[in-house]
């Protein structure tokens, strides 16, 4: 419904003058090396020395989350032996409170009991993280087909306003979209790249084996198969002795497998790799891993060892992992798509039913031993995905204490197993176990890695800003926050506007000294393929282009460097990148946000970027019909925010241009165009505004539009400004969302 609150227009034809405050000068692209990611920040390891904790979740028969549920009620061991809970709370996954319930249990607090805490319930502002992790080596075209079909309908219908998503393959195909990211369109492109990848181990020889029958043959000794191939081969080298011919048979089996056994091998370093990957990121993690299946062997590496460690590697980063069959519903029978050999016998016919439980038999391990759950013969992927997201919604947190050699003095690994005293109808999913330090050569070649991302020849200084800016997820030691805008500017055309804050701790001078502080900030924009397109570099004074912030008791007063760059962009997806180095602390931060430029030479109906900013409680003026040029500059002031935190008590300003609005078919007919006005939260609009005529100025091409809404009304969190411009000449529509926050 609409917002009966004040809703004020700002007269368009002063807002042009808004472009002054836009910062320096447009930057020339210049050549630069791509960004290596830098290495990996410390896992927020959930295993210490103190305490150790895993999340568990109990279902009952008919698949329900079984609430309310009492520390006193679970029975923990590790290696067979009872342990004590030392910790205990219901945690609901993706909420603002969940980092905090984390961190009560590594620091050791009782927990609440849960179902008798008074607190009040928070609404789920921050959102899930959620990777889609795609066996694109073990899946047939048809798989990625289907794939490609469940990741869209996800984006479109089940990703939530705040959920970080991430698409990402064995083989790396996605490229730099392979990105945590909240931006659909992003999102979109990276499905856009999954295509069918042949890493089909074959046969040549006749007749034709299959990577199954070889482990049946070499592993499993299973000498009726192996008889059957040999009297295939019999026929025609008849010359050759039965023993001869075994060998030659065991000799192609084997071959099968090691080279099965070596794209297996990179597909569990590549899954381990994203595992571990996720440890500084906050909360619960939900991994889907879809493949077609694919076999075990221990013939080359030990498959147990492999396994071991991806199920320690979601235990220290809080990583479940729910597979999935991209195959659906599969019978194990052969179709016409494979090519066979008459077998009157019947012995390949009955290897070919257990060759579909074998091929599941990874999924279902991956799946059981993290947490998860193994979705499997279902023609249906969509409803896998939304079965999982409710079952990982809510979930127990457990920690206990370790003893003896579990405190971290060998690599051991510990097994975990849970239970509901006197309920065995109840599943309990819990991470199987879990090493009690990190394996020796995870650490090495961990260590490794960060060599390698280093420049010995760089300056500290230009080495830390260089990690901060390829880091995989933003740097948090300098809080700093970054805004893009685009717009379309007369003869200069798409220019990308990023606003980088590093806000809020920044001391207005350095202690002991008398010169301000000093930051150094970079900026590069990237295009999709992760090219460099163009670059900033700024050392900046907090006494220079600051904002003081709010006191708020502080003993100090404290200033928000803010910074703005521009970028000229192509049309399509980019991503601008920004770290921060605070020259006296060393400390260092980044941040990230993707921007799709559309192309205006279609001539479709386009609008830009939003920018935000807030109008203090009192503030007037801006919103007059005759706008002075002091208070123009205000409403500029206004637009500059980086971090788009704004107070309840006051209002929040936006400001847009409209592209290729359609002017009749005379040309002279002035554009008719309305615009509406929501503000989301949790998918749902809040604030929905009716819709209002916008008046254009004298530049037909850009249609300026601004405009205010009080705050007041609404409970802090975060939310989403959708601006929606109708073209009510040349029937069509556009938006632009900008995330906020109110404070």
């Amino acid at each position: 419904m609409a917002h009966k609150k004040l809703f004020v227009v700002v007269r368009a034809c002063a807002l042009f003058s808004l472009l002054v405050a836009f910062g320096p000068l447009l930057t020339s692209a210049q050549a630069q090396q791509p960004q290596e990611p830098a290495g990996q920040d410390d896992d927020v390891i959930r295993i210490s020395t103190d305490l150790v904790q895993t999340d568990v979740t109990v279902f009952d028969k008919q698949g329900r989350f079984v609430d309310n549920l009492q520390r006193d009620q679970f029975e923990l061991k590790v290696d067979g032996k009872p342990v004590q809970v030392s910790f205990f709370d219901k945690v609901t996954a993706g909420t603002a409170d969940e980092a905090a319930r984390l961190a009560a249990a590594r620091g050791g607090a009782g927990g609440t009991t849960a179902g008798t805490t008074a607190e009040a319930p928070k609404p789920p502002d921050r959102g899930r993280i959620i990777f889609f992790f795609l066996d694109d080596t073990h899946m047939a075209a048809d798989s990625v087909t289907r794939a490609r079909k469940t990741l869209l309908e996800f984006i479109d219908k089940e990703m939530g306003q705040n959920d970080m998503v991430a698409i990402a393959s064995a083989t790396g195909q996605i490229g730099f979209l392979q990105q945590l990211t909240n931006n659909k369109a992003v999102l979109r492109a990276a499905v856009e790249r999954l295509n069918y990848r042949s890493f089909e181990v074959k046969d040549m020889e006749r007749p034709p084996m299959n990577v199954f029958q070889a482990l049946e043959i070499n592993e499993k000794a299973n000498q009726e198969l192996l008889n059957f191939f040999v009297e295939q081969l019999a026929r025609e080298l008849p010359q050759l002795p039965r023993d001869r011919l075994e060998q030659m048979i065991r000799d192609r089996a084997d071959g099968l497998i090691r080279q099965s056994a070596a794209v297996t091998t990179n597909l569990l370093a590549s899954l381990e790799s994203l595992a571990r990957s996720a440890g500084p990121l906050p909360g619960r993690k939900l991994v889907f891993f879809i493949s077609d299946g694919f076999y075990l062997t221990n013939r080359v590496e030990s498959v147990t060892d492999k396994l071991r460690r991806i199920t320690d590697a979601a235990a220290r980063t809080g990583v479940v992992i729910y597979s999935m069959d991209a195959r659906g519903l599969v019978t194990g029978m052969p179709d016409a798509s494979v090519s066979m050999t008459g077998d009157p016998t019947g012995i390949v016919m009955t290897t070919g039913v257990r060759e579909t439980t074998a091929s599941q038999e990874p999924l279902r391990t991956l799946a059981a031993d993290t947490g998860g759950r193994a979705l499997l013969n279902s023609n249906s992927l969509g409803r896998g995905v939304e079965t999982a997201l409710q079952e990982t919604s809510t979930y127990y947190l457990l920690a206990w204490r370790p003893e003896g050699e579990a405190k971290g003095s060998s690599s051991k690994f510990r097994r975990i197993e849970a239970s509901i005293k006197g309920r065995p109808e109840l599943t309990v999913r819990v991470r199987r176990g879990f090493f009690d330090v990190e394996p020796e050569a995870d650490a090495k070649a961990r260590n490794k890695s960060a060599q390698n991302a280093s420049n010995p020849a760089a300056a500290p200084e230009e080495e830390a800003l260089r990690k901060a800016l390829g880091a995989m997820y933003p740097k948090t030691d300098l809080p700093t926050t970054l805004a893009l805008s685009y717009m379309d500017v007369q003869s200069v055309g798409p220019v990308v506007t990023a606003m980088m804050q590093v806000g809020g701790e920044v001391p207005e001078k350095t202690a002991g000294a008398d010169t301000p502080s000093v930051v150094d900030v970079v900026g590069v924009l990237y295009d999709a393929d992760g090219k460099p397109v163009s670059n900033f570099r700024q050392r900046l004074s907090a006494s220079e282009n600051s904002q003081t912030a709010p006191a708020g008791g502080a003993p100090a007063p404290r200033r928000r460097i803010v910074y703005t760059g521009q970028f000229r962009a192509a049309p399509g997806l980019h991503q601008v990148r920004v770290s921060a180095r605070d020259a006296k602390s060393g400390r260092t931060g980044s941040a990230m946000q993707w921007i799709e430029v559309p192309d205006l030479s279609k001539h479709k109906l386009a609008m830009s970027g939003l920018l935000l900013g807030e109008a203090k409680k009192g503030a007037a003026g801006a919103a007059t019909e005759a706008a002075s040029a002091a208070e123009s500059a205000d409403l500029a002031k206004a637009l500059l925010s980086a971090d788009r935190r704004f107070a309840r008590t006051s209002k929040l300003r936006f400001l847009a241009f409209i592209y290729n609005a359609a002017r009749g078919q005379d040309g002279a007919t002035p554009p008719d165009v309305a615009i509406q006005v929501q503000i989301i939260r949790d998918d749902k609009p809040v604030v929905t505004t009716a819709l209002r005529k916008v008046t254009p100025g004298t530049d037909l091409t850009r249609i300026p539009y601004a405009a205010e809404l009080p705050l007041e009304g609404l409970t802090p969190g975060l939310y989403e400004l959708k601006l929606t411009a109708i073209d009510r000449l040349g029937k069509s529509g556009t938006s632009q969302r900008a995330a906020f926050e109110i404070e």
